[in-house]
């Protein structure tokens, strides 16, 4: 009798897998990962609570027993919507692979989220250090990142693999590639555009072989990871505010928030986020209501005593 074991990793491999997410559904590496790893995660649980299910005989129960474990184990809904997200994926490329007929995902629904609204840093926050003298290849990098993530709104993943050939100074515009390869142009500032020369200047200068393309490196000339762009945004803001969140996300929100507030439509932020659609752009204007609420009754008549 197979066992689960041909599930995944024998009936179709991780290499044909990635393969199928990388080049049909142009998902980024890190998301590849993530889904790789949650089908993975899957297999284990079947291994350990249901030995004999065969291929074919995955059923739907299987599948939400293990939202019910996952739930008890404390994780929270988003992350189990991901999960069930990559076994979609997955069973999805079982079907076009005629691995299997039915995926036993048809009637899931996602679990309930409660959105957290990401507190933007306000404008003064943004402007604390406007002025102040840099010095050095990483002050000044460090400084343009968060700039970069200020002023056109994009993720830390379209910042990360941004290239040198996607900006342009002359034009005043920088090319970014979002999720699915998504293209989309984003205006620069003439601020920006000074610290993007000064920045190419101190990158030129490194001591180092730059034998890559990405437009933000290293002190060593090496490509940046996800999480030192967070480290590096989470303390650059742990000396100018007290909120608890400090991330490119909030520099993102602050962004879409910020232009809402000073008269930009939604439709117009939508496309320059690069989102899909108006429902999530929509999530920025709740921070935006919450200023109007306030300018409202500072304004208004008869709240004046």
């Amino acid at each position: 009798m197979l066992t689960v074991f041909f599930l995944f990793t024998m009936v179709l491999n991780e290499i044909a897998f990635r393969e199928y997410l990388a080049l049909e559904k142009k998902y980024s590496v890190h998301t590849q990962k993530a889904y790789v790893e949650d089908v993975g995660a899957f297999e284990g649980f079947l291994e350990q609570t249901a030995v004999d299910v065969r291929l074919e005989d995955v059923a739907y129960g299987h599948i939400r027993s293990w939202v019910v474990y996952l739930v008890d184990s404390g994780v929270a809904n988003v992350t189990v919507n991901r999960k069930i997200a990559s076994l979609k994926a997955f069973y999805k490329f079982l079907i076009k692979s005629k691995q299997l007929q039915v995926s036993p995902l048809v009637k899931h629904r996602a679990l309930k989220v409660v959105r957290n609204v990401q507190i933007p840093f306000s404008e003064k926050e943004m402007k604390v250090d406007d002025g102040l003298e840099l010095m050095g290849f990483e002050a000044i990098r460090n400084r343009l990142m968060v700039e970069m993530f200020y002023v056109t709104g994009m993720r830390r993943s379209e910042l990360i693999e941004l290239r040198l050939a996607n900006v342009d100074c002359e034009e005043g515009l920088v090319k970014v590639f979002g999720k699915r390869d998504k293209e989309r142009l984003v205006p620069l500032l003439d601020a920006v555009i000074d610290l993007i020369r000064l920045y190419l200047v101190e990158r030129e200068s490194l001591e180092v072989v730059l034998d890559v393309d990405y437009f933000f490196l290293s002190a060593k000339g090496l490509k940046l990871s996800q999480s030192f762009v967070y480290r590096t945004i989470n303390l650059y803001f742990s000396k100018v505010s007290e909120k608890v969140k400090k991330s490119p996300h909030v520099l993102r929100h602050s962004f879409a928030t910020h232009m809402l507030n000073n008269g930009a439509d939604l439709n117009s932020i939508k496309e320059l986020l690069g989102h899909s659609s108006l429902a999530s752009t929509q999530v920025y204007t709740n921070s935006s209501l919450a200023e109007l609420k306030r300018v409202y009754k500072e304004a208004h008549p008869r709240n004046r005593k």
